[in-house]
């Protein structure tokens, strides 16, 4: 059979991505009283919010046409052999990891580890990153990565204005950062006040007070310079210091952490993750020790399981913007983990003899290159060097144009110097390439000693990478086994529903997944020519034009790479909006209290003082409350950041009502699009009042999670502020160069993933997406119906209706019985589910999301096990047994609970098999962990191995 023959693609893909046929919703139609999908939604969704004409988007395609499609746009990338550098390298993903984690479902479709005894395996790989880089970094202490390099410097800069005993606002940046990253940190310093000084690190500091120097090490120029000098100045006067580096250089070269640096922090891009034209990468931040608290975004702990046992968990929650919210001091909530996990076990299949064996070839050729083109008269710009030369020509247009037609991409740093990067994948041949190509060889040549470009006083001399994980993964077989392994250990979606509410863990599909590792879109430099990247231009303005007829919006920016950051974008643009009016009094953002926590963290970073706007009791927004806010901020009123359908997972009837009073006040509407997956095809937040939305493809448009990343969140704005949507210094296309800035490293963001949220629109389709949303109401308000006589529900329509979410009090429960949430969601797990949303929006409830793709049989055993549940909730009532003496409170059970000596009151059946004894049941690795204990006991990276005996 041909691969193009549609046989096996005859049925829809709407059919293949939604769980329940029509028989099944029939089923679940009847069960809540409606007679079709559309009566249903009829009654649901505000009548003046619903889109009267369907969406204008192409015909669905089959499985078979949209692969052929993308294979097409992926072969008009020409990908070359990139030597641009500039923060991105080729590199070799081996193939035991690509096809094992990075393409295995078992590590893409998991969720973020906040049910840490069934993320045990992702959390032990996640620790294996974190002592990765605080190794090499010669930090202690490490997070679970960050977006990328750029926004992940940004990070750093605001952490030394924490930590430093300065008051200044005024930050020195090393004028030989990656351009890039230079032009975030202009976007971000300028909306919360930072003063930044570009300084050139060859010559003293300047004069006068700073809480902060960055230096970069290498510089862009290659240049490695010895930083320790300047590190002692800036100490001396009060100032912290960070300094970006590249994790393979660090296997040569003197780590910061020996140097003088309190922060570290770069991009583990190279360490085996494709390029992607430009992301996802795991970012890395390293720091000292006592600036642990002051860490952004995850940091996995060790803690102790119930038994005593060493378990690993995320540490020191409270620092998340969850919990924090407008006093926190990062909006980051997510992580790049499927690429940190990839990185990681870069690192543990080669060890630091193979790292190091890497790093010297990259810098042998360097060096070859280096030689032969003094040899052949061309001055080089840096004296130092680990992998990249900056030469001076007469015309580097021509230059960069001879090695192009040679296949091989170089730098244009100006007229006269070009720069040249060496990686894992060049060759001799590239050598010998590149270097005709700058100087044309006039004569037989000379042989020439290969020098090295690393000071002596900065080789590496300190071991790393020593803990056995690193030492015992050598053939492929024990690779395989050990990703095995640790993935055997984690629920992910393709054991069964992750019913979690707002995160919207749906079908993740095979043909979305398959082309993000095709050589044309994984293998592309960020910074390729134009006339290089005629597919994904393609791909992203069909993508951004399909996203903005969906949300109603006239322009869309993809560059975002997490929902924060699109937030981040949204509120930017709307504070550029009233700048450029004449109105930058305007700095009030009002936020209802029900939020998400990332909503005030966003609004802070980007220059506004938040007021909390309160909720009433049905869970809406108070809009009397709203009236009265912004009548007494009329005239300093910017914005409103409101979710909708709202975080209580109702359809809010004043929604328009809500925007028409802002709008009169002089504010702007940032609509949330969390919850774009119960609007799509229904509603648009464009055309009911918003100004601005930001988008989860990682939710609605079927990015994976990635174990908590990757994500995008791009940003879709009204006309008004198209103007003000992200721009680039380094965009392909020269129009989009100038304006308010980047919010990302790379110009399209995490560019390499869009191929799903494309794939997905375009064999959806208009009527395969709306049915996506009526599905998912449908499986919400089921589940909500089933659930009703059993746990109380807290919010509903006056109809008794929910959207594509319902929240279950158990708080009533509790007081009763003593049965916690927590005790719930772990008793949940010996069923064989990932618990819901715990404890918000509000404290003491589950938020249950069961999405479109999952089926009637999965939703019924969901019902069933929450049923039973509630049974043993009873029997504490009762007296049965004691809350402490419950299954609820010991649970999860490991099959090890199965030999130990017995003393509980209910039975080992009971325990492990409380819905029967399924023939594919899922066994917790380990029992209930210990929070507090691993927050006052901190190890983040591998623990000794002697803490495993026994």
């Amino acid at each position: 059979m041909s691969s193009n023959d549609p046989t096996p693609f005859g049925t829809p893909f709407s059919e293949r991505h939604i769980g329940s046929d029509a028989a099944a919703q029939a089923k679940m139609l009847a069960e809540i009283g409606y007679s079709s999908l559309d009566d249903l939604m009829a009654a649901a969704v505000p009548a003046g919010i619903v889109s009267p004409e369907p969406l204008r988007l192409p015909p669905a395609a089959s499985e078979a046409e949209a692969l052929a499609e993308l294979a097409a746009l992926a072969g008009r990338n020409d990908v070359g052999v990139a030597m641009i550098g500039c923060g991105y390298h080729p590199t070799i993903t081996p193939p035991v990891i690509r096809r094992n984690l990075l393409e295995a479902p078992a590590w893409y479709t998991a969720y973020t580890p906040y049910q840490p005894e069934i993320s045990q395996g992702r959390l032990e790989a996640l620790l294996n990153f974190q002592t990765v880089v605080g190794d090499l970094t010669g930090l202690p202490t490490a997070n679970a990565s960050l977006l990328d390099e750029a926004t992940a410097v940004v990070e750093a800069i605001l952490l030394m204005r924490r930590a430093s005993r300065s008051k200044s606002p005024r930050v020195l940046v090393d004028a030989d950062t990656l351009p890039q990253t230079l032009a975030v940190i202009g976007t971000r310093a300028e909306a919360v006040g930072l003063e930044v000084e570009l300084v050139d690190l060859d010559g003293p500091l300047p004069e006068g007070d700073f809480f902060g120097l960055l230096a970069s090490y290498p510089g862009c120029s290659g240049e490695v310079r010895d930083l320790r000098p300047l590190a002692d100045d800036a100490h001396g006067r009060g100032a912290a210091v960070a300094v970006t580096c590249d994790p393979l250089a660090l296997t040569l070269l003197t780590p910061p952490g020996e140097i003088g640096a309190d922060i570290a922090v770069g991009s583990t891009q190279r360490l085996g993750v494709p390029m992607f034209y430009g992301g996802p990468h795991a970012a890395f931040i390293a720091v000292r020790e006592g600036l642990e608290r002051h860490l952004p975004g995850r940091l996995v702990g060790v803690s102790i399981d119930a038994s005593g046992q060493p378990a690993y968990r995320l540490a020191l929650q409270t620092r998340e913007q969850h919990i924090r919210r407008d006093k926190a001091t990062s909006n980051i909530c997510t992580a790049q983990v499927l690429l940190a996990i990839t990185a990681g076990m870069y690192a543990v299949y080669h060890g630091p003899d193979g790292l190091r064996r890497i790093a010297g070839q990259v810098h042998a050729r360097t060096a070859e290159i280096a030689s032969e083109l003094e040899v052949r008269g061309v001055r080089r710009v840096n004296r130092h060097f680990f992998d990249t030369v900056v030469v001076e020509v007469a015309d580097a247009v021509a230059v960069v144009a001879r090695a192009r037609a040679a296949g091989i991409l170089l730098r244009p740093v100006d007229a006269t110097h070009v720069g040249i990067t060496c990686s894992e994948i060049t060759t001799a041949e590239h050598v010998a390439t590149v270097v005709d190509a700058v100087e044309p060889r006039t004569d037989g040549g000379v042989m020439v000693q290969v020098g090295t470009g690393i000071p002596a006083a900065l080789r590496r001399t300190s071991a790393f990478l020593e803990h056995p994980v690193f030492h015992r993964h050598r053939s492929e077989t024990a690779m395989l086994r050990y990703l095995r392994a640790l993935s055997d250990k984690d629920y992910a979606l393709d054991r069964g529903m992750i019913p979690l509410g707002s995160c919207t863990m749906k079908l993740n599909a095979t043909a979305e997944m398959e082309p993000i590792s095709w050589p044309g879109f994984a293998d592309m430099h960020p910074l390729a020519p134009l006339e290089d990247v005629a597919g994904y231009r393609v791909l992203v303005e069909q993508l951004e034009e399909w996203l903005a007829e969906i949300t109603g919006y006239a322009a869309v920016s993809i560059q975002p790479n997490a929902g924060s950051q699109g937030e981040l974008a949204g509120l930017l643009a709307i504070r550029a909006y009233h700048h450029d009016r004449g109105e930058a009094r305007r700095d009030v953002c009002l936020i209802p209290s029900s939020a998400h926590g990332t909503n005030a963290a966003s609004a802070v970073l980007a220059g506004f003082r938040v007021v909390v706007v309160a909720s009433r009791e049905d869970g809406t927004v108070d809009l009397d409350d709203l009236a009265a806010k912004c009548a007494e901020h009329t005239d300093r009123l910017a914005a409103v950041m409101v979710t909708y359908p709202s975080t209580h997972g109702v359809y809010e009837t004043g929604i328009t009502d809500l925007c028409d009073l802002v709008h009169r006040h002089g504010g702007q509407v940032y609509v949330d699009g969390a919850n774009l997956n119960a609007l799509v095809g229904i509603a648009r937040p464009g055309t009911f009042g918003g100004d601005v939305s930001h988008l989860n493809l990682h939710k609605t448009f079927a990015i994976p999670h990635g174990g908590g990343g990757p994500g995008v969140g791009p940003v879709a704005v009204a006309a008004h502020l198209a103007p003000y949507l992200p721009s680039h210094p380094l965009h392909p296309v020269p129009e989009q160069r100038v304006g308010i800035g980047p919010i990302s490293a790379a110009p399209y963001g995490s560019a390499g993933v869009l191929p799903i949220a494309w794939a997905y629109v375009r064999m959806m389709g208009a009527d395969g997406l709306r049915r996506a949303t009526q599905t998912a109401v449908l499986g919400a308000n089921y589940l909500a119906h089933r659930l009703a006589p059993h746990f109380p529900l807290l919010y509903t329509a006056e109809n008794g209706l929910v959207a594509h979410e319902c929240i279950v009090d158990l708080r009533p429960l509790t007081a009763e019985t003593g049965v916690s949430v927590d005790d719930v969601a772990k008793r949940l797990i010996d069923h064989g589910f990932h618990a819901p949303t715990m404890s918000f929006p509000v404290p003491g409830t589950l938020m249950i999301e069961p999405t479109e793709s999952e089926d009637l049989a999965e939703l019924d055993r969901f019902v069933a096990a929450m049923v039973a549940i509630r049974g043993e909730i009873d029997a504490v009532a009762a007296g049965r047994w004691s809350a402490e003496d419950s299954p609820l409170r010991h649970a999860p059970h490991t099959a090890a609970c199965l030999v130990e000596e017995w003393t509980a009151p209910y039975t080992r059946e009971e325990a492990v098999f409380p819905s029967g004894t399924p023939a594919g049941k899922y066994w917790p690795p380990v029992r209930r962990i210990e929070q507090a204990y691993g927050d006052r006991n901190l190890v983040c990276s591998c623990p000794p191995i002697s803490d495993f005996e026994n």
